[in-house]
C-alpha cells in the first residue's frame, strides 16, 4: 500500500481516540489534522518501527503533549490548533490508560506511543485506574436493544460505583426514561430494534439538557468518515469492561471540568 493509504486505513480509530483525550469532536479532529500537516511537511515523523498505527499514535502524541505548562513559554514548532485549552489536558496516565483499553495496543506499543519505558507505561495505566475508581458516581441511561449486551453494561456500571436509571430499547423509551429522571451519563447504542436510532434519540435529548454521552457500535469507522455529525465519545463491540470504564470516565472528566471552570466575569 502507499503512505497515503496507510494512512487512511488507521485514520479512524486514531480520530476516535482524538475525539476520547480532547473531549469533542472538533479538537480531536483538528489535532489530527495538525499531526497530518506535519506528516505531509516531513514524511520521515513517521516512526514505524512498531508498525504503522503505532507510529501515527506516536507521531499524534508528539504533538499532543507538546505545549508546555507553562502558558508564556516557547512552544514546538509543530502544527497546533488553537482549540488547546491547558486545563482541558488529558494527563499522561489517563493517555495510557485509553491506548490500553480503548484502542488495544501492547505495553511495548504503548510505551514506544508515549516515549515512555515499557515499565513507567505499566505504571500511568495503573495510577488512571486508581483515577477511575475514585470517580464521582452518577445515573446512566442505557439505550441498547440487545438483552444480553444491555444486561452486561447494567452490570458493569453498577460494579463502577453508578446507578443505572433505565435500560431502553428504542427511541421512544429513551425519551421516556430520560424525562423521569434526567441522567448524568448516557451508553447508547446507535441502531436500535425497531429501526430507530440511538443518535436520534441522544440528539432529541440534549436539546432539553447537557448530558456527556458515549456511543457503543459494532462498525465504529461507519460514524467518523467526516460526512456527518459524529460522535465524541465512541466504543467499538464488542467491548472490554476496561474500554467502557475508560472512556465514559473521560466523559464525565470533561463534564466536571466544564461545569467547575467559572468564567472570570462571574466571578468578580
Amino acid at each position: 500500500m502507499t503512505r497515503s493509504q496507510v494512512v487512511a486505513e488507521h485514520l479512524p480509530l486514531l480520530r476516535r481516540y482524538a475525539r476520547a483525550l480532547t473531549g469533542s469532536q472538533g479538537s480531536g479532529d483538528a489535532y489530527v489534522g495538525a499531526m497530518l500537516e506535519a506528516l505531509l511537511q516531513d514524511a520521515s515523523l513517521l516512526d514505524e518501527r512498531y508498525g504503522a498505527r503505532a507510529g501515527l499514535f506516536h507521531l499524534f502524541t508528539q504533538i499532543w503533549n507538546s505545549v508546555s505548562l507553562n502558558d508564556n513559554a516557547e512552544v514546538t514548532t509543530l502544527p497546533l490548533p488553537p482549540e488547546r485549552r491547558l486545563s482541558n489536558i488529558t494527563p499522561l496516565p489517563r493517555q495510557a490508560f485509553l491506548l490500553f483499553s480503548l484502542e488495544g495496543f501492547s505495553e511495548q506499543e504503548v510505551a514506544f506511543i508515549l516515549g515512555v519505558e515499557v515499565t513507567e507505561a505499566r505504571r500511568l495505566a495503573e495510577t488512571a485506574g486508581r483515577e477511575l475508581a475514585a470517580e464521582i458516581a452518577t445515573d446512566v441511561l442505557i439505550i441498547e436493544d440487545e438483552t444480553f449486551i444491555a444486561m452486561d453494561l447494567e452490570s458493569l456500571v453498577k460494579n463502577l460505583g453508578h446507578n443505572v436509571i433505565g435500560v431502553a430499547r428504542t427511541h421512544s423509551d429513551a425519551v421516556a426514561l430520560a424525562k423521569n429522571k434526567k441522567p448524568g451519563l448516557i451508553l447508547a447504542d446507535i441502531q436500535l430494534a425497531d429501526g430507530s436510532s440511538g443518535l436520534d434519540a441522544v440528539n432529541e435529548l440534549l436539546r432539553t439538557f447537557e448530558v456527556p454521552v458515549v456511543f457503543i457500535t459494532a462498525y465504529p469507522e461507519r460514524f467518523l468518515t467526516g460526512e456527518r455529525p459524529e460522535p465524541a465519545f465512541l466504543i467499538s463491540k464488542p467491548f472490554q469492561p476496561a474500554m467502557v470504564s475508560a472512556v465514559a470516565s473521560q466523559a464525565l472528566f470533561f463534564q466536571r471540568n466544564s461545569r467547575n471552570r467559572v468564567p472570570k466575569a462571574a466571578a468578580s
